[in-house]
């Protein structure tokens, strides 16, 4: 059995920020790992004011952002596809979001070729956002739905007629990446190793900033600390939306690995019993082909 796991985020560059360490390091076992953008980021601002592309930004910043979208692909060794939808953008308040944006399409319509992605590709591992986004952005919102929708939809053989074979993904995680856990061990690393690090003043302000985050404690952590650089070059390859000095780079790898060398998930849904906390999202897959052989165990096998 080929071991599957299927991302869906909300714009490219979500992909590389949330899970492209754990995406390079299951391609290494030999895991078809895809990544679908359901939008395609067009009303993203420029966060970068170095950007070397900036005059195809102002030109056309759907085209720039699958430029940067294919470098990423290409530095994590994933396949990915688009969705097709368009940006919704981060409305003001009191704003209302484009007519046909991707966070007001009906869910039957825009969940329709994520059913038919699912139906080819037959993961067993689905990683999202949870029900808020991860951050109140419309797109990432509808992300989750959009995927809990699809979840349901895939596996039943009177919905969705045409688009392929019914499939039964087995597991759900969403995204937690950003955790207090994460900041509090760096924090406690860097006091120990070097305790006049400037760092250390912003470790303290961004746990400050998390302190108020009432999110659920993750229940997978993922060690992919040997590739935390595929992941920071991925995110380098989206530099109209990741400047050089992006908060995203201030912690060096060593310290991470040194101190919290995981990405985290929640395991919010699961048809296969698997112990808590986990350190595979494939525990407790079992690949009935090997003879009852737990995922973990068949990719240890081919590495």
């Amino acid at each position: 059995m080929t071991l599957r796991l299927l991302a869906v985020h909300a714009h490219p560059d979500d992909e590389s920020s949330k899970g492209a360490g754990s995406y390079a390091y299951y391609r290494s076992l030999g895991v078809d790992v895809m990544v679908v953008s359901c939008t395609g980021g067009e009303r993203g601002d420029v966060q970068n004011e170095g950007l070397a592309e900036r005059a195809m930004a102002e030109r056309d910043m759907a085209g720039l952002r699958r430029l940067e979208m294919a470098r990423a692909q290409a530095v994590l060794g994933i396949e990915h596809r688009w969705l097709g939808y368009f940006d919704s953008g981060l409305p003001e308040n009191g704003e209302s979001v484009p007519a046909n944006s991707f966070s007001v399409i009906p869910l039957e319509y825009s969940a329709a070729p994520l059913v038919k992605i699912v139906r080819e590709f037959r993961p067993q591992v689905l990683v999202t956002y949870d029900e808020n986004g991860g951050y109140p952005h419309p797109d990432h919102i509808r992300t989750h739905e959009i995927s809990m929708f699809a979840f349901e939809a895939a596996a039943d053989a009177s919905r969705y007629e045409g688009l392929g074979a019914p499939w039964q993904i087995s597991k759900i995680y969403y995204d937690r990446m950003f955790n207090p856990q994460r900041l509090g061990s760096m924090h406690d690393e860097l006091l120990a190793s070097e305790p006049d690090s400037p760092l250390l003043a912003r470790l303290r302000e961004f746990r400050e900033r998390f302190a108020d985050r009432a999110l659920p404690e993750a229940t997978t952590n993922v060690n992919v600390g040997e590739f935390f650089e595929h992941r920071d070059e991925a995110l380098r390859s989206h530099a109209s939306q990741v400047p050089p000095d992006s908060p995203f780079f201030f912690w060096p790898n060593d310290l991470q690995r040194k101190a919290w060398p995981y990405e985290d998930f929640q395991l919010a849904l699961s048809l296969v019993e698997s112990e808590l906390p986990e350190s595979d999202l494939f525990a407790g897959i079992i690949d009935q082909d090997a003879g009852a052989q737990p995922a973990s165990t068949a990719q240890e096998d081919r590495s």
